[in-house]
């Protein structure tokens, strides 16, 4: 998991109505389908017995983690630590470091009522929503006073280590892939917010989104000389290319949306600072457009490679929808809001779209932004446009020669904290 759990802006938990019955699995490739269950509230006990999740014992995520040792932590936060771990994947059972399969697990801190109420909220949604742009949850263990969560591991980290990450050793995320990222994320948002009764995410942000790597085999045809020998050697040769999948993470804030006519749901003011839609802010009305809000400030933080809230800027420029909001209206003021390391990777068009289209994310009236079915659209039409990246007249491959052989295994970064 990357970055676990961010600074929340209020640490009461609004109450929350449960799901009852299942989601539905379905490929998710488009935003535009619904998935449909019954509404009724359910206590703790209907909601652990209803998940489709395994009910792991302290003793097993202990064996699976190496007892939890601090070499095996990935992440950390303000509600408690990820580690890493292995279990069989027939079993599920603990499984020795390097065999079997690779989990993140989740360790609540022991205090509050909230961490409960989060711990649980995530069981309930990730439980039961099945989606290639949701990180799978596989179980949870309850023993006394231990709260966790198993989830599959996601061996990339977080949009946030790779976008905000500098120094020489760091290669900046390239155009293609920030769209790539933007797109999947935008599938996940628009699932939830089409599910019947619909689901609010409420605290989308760059350290939420998890990325998976996608690798894709290509066999090419090389042809190599011997110089003057005039003799040369045909191999036909795999190349391996790697992308990357995003996903959503941490539901512990998701709560239902508003039912039959009702155009919000008034909940106490949560989220992260930067992220949250003003009119959350100022009322605690809480709609779909409030993700489409937070959606807009993530856009603009992969146009800028800019955090959201970073008091390291100049004065006047801390704030990135304020200091954004001017410049992204045309081609020339918006190579001022461009992320300089991206080096003419993008065509101005294709990123005056992407700019309006967050600029109509950020708008200061609700009815006047995108549904995420739109921005699905929008971004699927511009993926599909893109041109050749440029990363890949360089690409990072392995070469095997009549050997179908999987590429080599990357370490997990570890996340920033907030």
């Amino acid at each position: 998991m990357g970055g676990c759990f961010s600074n929340r802006i209020k640490t009461d938990i609004a109450s929350s109505t449960w799901l009852s019955s299942k989601f539905l699995s379905r490929d998710g490739s488009k935003g535009s389908s619904t998935t449909s269950f019954s509404y009724m509230p359910r206590t703790e006990g209907e909601i652990l017995q209803n998940a489709n999740l395994k009910n792991f014992s302290l003793s097993e995520l202990k064996s699976a983690t190496r007892n939890f040792r601090p070499d095996s932590v990935v992440g950390e936060g303000g509600f408690g630590c990820v580690f890493k771990g292995w279990i069989d994947e027939a079993s599920l059972t603990p499984s020795k470091p390097g065999t079997g399969i690779v989990i993140a697990v989740k360790r609540l801190n022991q205090e509050g009522f909230q961490g409960h109420r989060e711990w649980l909220a995530e069981i309930n949604y990730l439980g039961q929503l099945d989606h290639p742009n949701l990180v799978k949850l596989l179980g949870y263990c309850l023993e006394e006073e231990h709260r966790l969560l198993v989830y599959e591991f996601m061996p990339r980290g977080s949009l946030e280590n790779h976008l905000f990450r500098r120094g020489t050793f760091y290669q900046p995320l390239s155009w293609n892939t920030r769209v790539r990222m933007a797109l999947g994320a935008a599938r996940g948002l628009a699932f939830l917010h089409n599910a019947q009764p619909q689901v609010i995410y409420r605290d989308f942000k760059a350290s939420n989104i998890l990325l998976d790597s996608v690798w894709h085999m290509i066999d090419t045809f090389c042809s190599f000389g011997f110089g003057c020998s005039q003799r040369s050697l045909s191999l036909t040769v795999s190349l391996y290319l790697q992308n990357y999948n995003a996903k959503l993470s941490d539901f512990g804030l998701a709560r239902d949306g508003p039912m039959g006519d009702n155009s919000h749901v008034s909940t106490r003011i949560m989220g992260t600072q930067g992220y949250a839609a003003p009119e959350y802010l100022a009322t605690g009305h809480l709609s779909a457009k409030s993700d489409v809000y937070s959606f807009g400030v993530v856009l603009l933080e992969l146009l800028s490679g800019r955090r959201a809230i970073d008091k390291n800027q100049p004065v006047g420029e801390h704030n990135l929808v304020d200091w954004a909001r001017p410049y992204l209206t045309n081609k020339r003021r918006l190579l001022r809001v461009m992320d300089p390391r991206l080096q003419g990777q993008y065509s101005l068009t294709r990123a005056l779209k992407i700019a309006v289209l967050a600029l109509d994310c950020i708008s200061i009236d609700t009815k006047s932004r995108p549904t995420m079915n739109e921005i699905v659209k929008t971004l699927e039409e511009l993926h599909i446009q893109k041109e050749a990246p440029k990363e890949q007249q360089n690409p990072q491959i392995s070469i095997d020669i009549n050997i179908n052989k999987s590429p080599q295994a990357v370490n997990y970064p570890r996340p920033s904290i907030m």
